[in-house]
């Protein structure tokens, strides 16, 4: 496979662009040799710069659940333009997909539009501070809420990828005010509470974590968090940027019936568009400026190119639920192929799946938490990922990633899929 354009401008990045990625899992470090340089992308495939066509199993990380360049979005993000790109002021669009949240989330009361992920995070923190007056949040080791001062303590993803949990530049002050507990594990989280009383404005998590690798909620762990915030009067936010409107209708919390007081949202409101929201009981969101005392802004907050795109997503979904079978049926031909070949070549490996969220962990342990995802061989992993791209197969350039199934994909692309991946396991292997 030719790559010697991607590898070019890769070159040129670094001179330019710190590491020549925007984003550091990008960079293909924790996998070895250079980035694919994307030029475009339609359906199931994207395109490099060298030509090279890929079926592809990330979808800008989640929001491309229809593919990718879907002709609803395509054509209304179209329109959209024609009417220029951003105006600072409010649009009829921002108020048509805040009802349209409310009415699939079952959380959401009243909802409030930002750029990205990351701002969602943060404002939620913030209202949860404001609403309790209290300073301290709980987060869980691997779990990532974005780039955040106080997310970036045991965080995951590509924090972990890099072996660099704690970043510089986060104060003593908000680590302090962020105590980690241990993901699937009620005890670490009520000996926080105990040690902690009266403290705590907040406990934040992704109910189905997508930053250490796919980890799902062991049975009443949700629940339990729940139970313990009512308690303590502590404020419940679930982080669905990944998974909110992917596993259901109503995300993973209308999946695993377990309402958060706030929950973040990103990615797939805005199709693909940089584009983030958080929202949650009307109480709690009536202190968000300029009703409340809380502040946030944002210029481009709720961007109408991106609500346009985000609105044509967000009700094909609500109008086709069949969408939701599709994706529960890939994933799971997708997970049966890839076991009955993993297991004829005896090779120890777990398969996290929900929906059309996986991870394949080169390790013969049960993924639960941070500690179990860290025992997968990684340097397996690197060589089955560059096989499984040299078979035109493209996967997110991490262990420590889930990937993401889109309705593009057809039987013929998961059969091709998992054909490669028996290939790719042997080369890995050094079987072929």
């Amino acid at each position: 496979m030719n790559i010697s354009t991607s590898q070019s401008l890769f070159q040129k990045a670094q001179q330019y662009i710190p590491g020549g990625v925007n984003s550091p899992v990008r960079a293909f470090r924790s996998v070895g040799g250079s980035p694919i340089f994307i030029k475009s992308a339609k359906g199931a495939h994207v395109y490099d710069e060298d030509g090279n066509e890929y079926i592809e199993l990330i979808n800008s990380w989640g929001p491309m659940i229809l593919g990718h360049a879907h002709e609803l979005i395509q054509k209304n993000v179209s329109d959209a333009i024609q009417n220029s790109f951003s105006f600072g002021a409010p649009t009829r669009k921002e108020v048509e997909i805040a009802e349209l949240i409310v009415s699939m989330m079952p959380s959401i009361e009243k909802v409030r539009m930002v750029n990205s992920g990351t701002e969602a995070t943060m404002s939620a923190i913030r209202v949860a501070r404001g609403f309790t007056g209290r300073d301290k949040i709980i987060k869980f080791e691997g779990c990532y809420h974005g780039h955040g001062d106080s997310f970036l303590i045991a965080a995951g993803s590509g924090a972990m990828t890099f072996g660099t949990p704690d970043s510089p530049g986060v104060t003593k002050g908000v680590a302090n005010d962020t105590l980690t507990a241990t993901f699937n594990d009620l005890a670490s989280v009520k000996s926080l509470v105990d040690s902690n009383r009266g403290n705590i404005a907040a406990l934040i998590l992704e109910p189905v974590v997508g930053n250490m690798g796919c980890v799902l909620p062991a049975e009443g762990f949700l629940q339990g968090l729940r139970t313990i915030c009512d308690q303590e009067g502590i404020v419940l936010i679930f982080d669905e940027v990944m998974t909110g409107f992917r596993l259901s209708r109503g995300g993973a919390q209308e999946r695993f019936g377990v309402t958060p007081d706030l929950t973040t949202l990103g990615k797939i409101i805005g199709g693909g568009m940089p584009v983030g929201a958080y929202g949650g009981r009307a109480e709690i969101m009536n202190w968000v400026s300029p009703l409340g005392p809380v502040y946030q802004a944002g210029t481009l907050s709720g961007n109408p190119v991106a609500m346009a795109a985000g609105m044509t997503m967000l009700t094909y979904l609500n109008e086709h639920p069949e969408v939701y079978l599709q994706l529960e049926a890939s994933g799971s031909k997708l997970r049966n192929g890839f076991s009955a070949s993993l297991n004829k070549l005896g090779l120890n490996y777990t398969i996290n799946q929900i929906g059309s969220m996986y991870t394949l962990f080169f390790t013969d342990q049960p993924v639960t938490d941070l500690p179990s995802a860290k025992t997968s061989d990684l340097g397996l992993f690197g060589k089955y990922f560059h096989a499984m791209l040299d078979r035109g197969i493209y996967l997110g350039p991490s262990q420590f990633e889930s990937m993401f199934l889109s309705t593009a994909l057809t039987d013929q692309h998961l059969e091709k899929v998992i054909e490669a991946n028996e290939e790719s396991i042997k080369v890995a292997l050094g079987l072929a």
